[in-house]
């Protein structure tokens, strides 16, 4: 069988026909395959959900009860079987808990990938290449212009910036699943050890990042915490245009984003700093991620899909864009 004929683009999601599942399904629904923890691909309200420890974790913090009917763990390289489909899950990169999944049926293998980056991150594994005969990706950075620099080099001009400026407060919008914990991580691996002040909205999620074992020093309120010159607050994107941020002493504003590559969105954004820091593959590692995985066929999912549709088509890929809807492009 073709994988078109078993695996198909519906209103509710990516549909697994023979399985009788769907991965990261935009509505409720029967039986769920989750690639991460991120609203736009987990959400609440499905009868049964299988996704990574990690990503269960996340979804129960941020859903309760509503996470769903039954949840069951997924382990990375551990082969299952739903209604005859082999099914078999692997890190992506993109957050904790986050992954692909290896769908093997009709004599076919088809990696629906999610989200993912190519980047190191200390806070989750590794994106993994699967072989398989179709690839389905993301195109959230799916243009030339999107070429992010090393993360480090974006935390060295964080820190430049603390050392040049120690009477001002620091404010850096993150979001607060994934970006906020990276950020965090690759400060204290730049030598970063004083205390970090943390928005309350951010707070919960790297409570469970520490919990499962991703180590981000010490963590402290900015609420009621006094004077905060000369140190770093993480706060939701959001924040930075809210009356909260009245109360910091004369805070620069930063926030982390891959769009930030366009220089204009830094500037509407009314930034003094701009980091371009994303969890998504840039131009260049989507490309490359196709020749590691040498997929003859790639379907791409959200984001600047029919640049990259062209792209890989000019490479030798058979290619063509699914055009599901109800994904955001960075999460901020």
């Amino acid at each position: 069988m073709k994988p078109e004929d078993w695996l198909r683009p519906t209103p509710h999601g990516l549909q697994v026909l023979p399985g009788g599942f769907h991965i990261d399904p935009t509505r409720p629904v029967a039986r769920a395959l989750v690639t991460h923890g991120h609203s736009d691909h987990a959400r609440p309200g499905n009868e049964a959900v299988l996704a990574t420890a990690g990503t269960l974790a996340i979804m129960r913090a941020r859903y309760g009860d509503a996470a769903g009917g039954t949840l069951q763990e997924a382990r990375y390289g551990e082969r299952v079987e739903i209604g005859g489909v082999g099914v078999e899950f692997a890190p992506a990169g993109h957050v904790l808990g986050s992954a692909q999944i290896r769908l093997t049926y009709g004599g076919s293998r088809v990696v629906v990938s999610g989200d993912y980056k190519r980047a190191a991150d200390p806070t989750c594994p590794p994106f993994e290449p699967l072989a398989c005969d179709v690839f389905v990706t993301e195109a959230t950075f799916g243009l030339p212009v999107f070429r992010h620099p090393p993360v480090r080099a974006e935390i060295a001009r964080l820190l430049a910036s603390v050392a040049l400026f120690p009477a001002r407060c620091h404010l850096v919008g993150a979001y607060a699943l994934g970006k906020c914990q990276r950020l965090i991580a690759e400060l204290r691996a730049a030598g970063y050890d004083r205390p970090i002040y943390l928005h309350g909205a951010q707070a919960a999620l790297c409570e469970l990042y520490a919990a499962l074992g991703v180590g981000l020093g010490e963590l402290r309120p900015a609420a009621g915490a006094g004077d905060l010159k000369g140190e770093i607050v993480l706060c939701p994107p959001s924040a930075l245009a809210d009356r909260w941020q009245r109360r910091l002493p004369d805070p620069v504003l930063c926030a982390a984003s891959g769009w930030y590559r366009v220089k204009q969105r830094a500037k509407q954004a009314g930034l003094e700093l701009a980091l371009v820091v994303s969890d998504h593959a840039d131009w260049d590692e989507l490309l490359a991620t196709l020749a590691d995985v040498g997929a003859p066929e790639v379907w791409v999912t959200h984001g600047r899909e029919e640049a990259l549709v062209h792209e890989a088509g000019k490479r030798g890929f058979r290619a063509r864009a699914l055009n599901l809807v109800g994904f955001d492009e960075e999460g901020t």
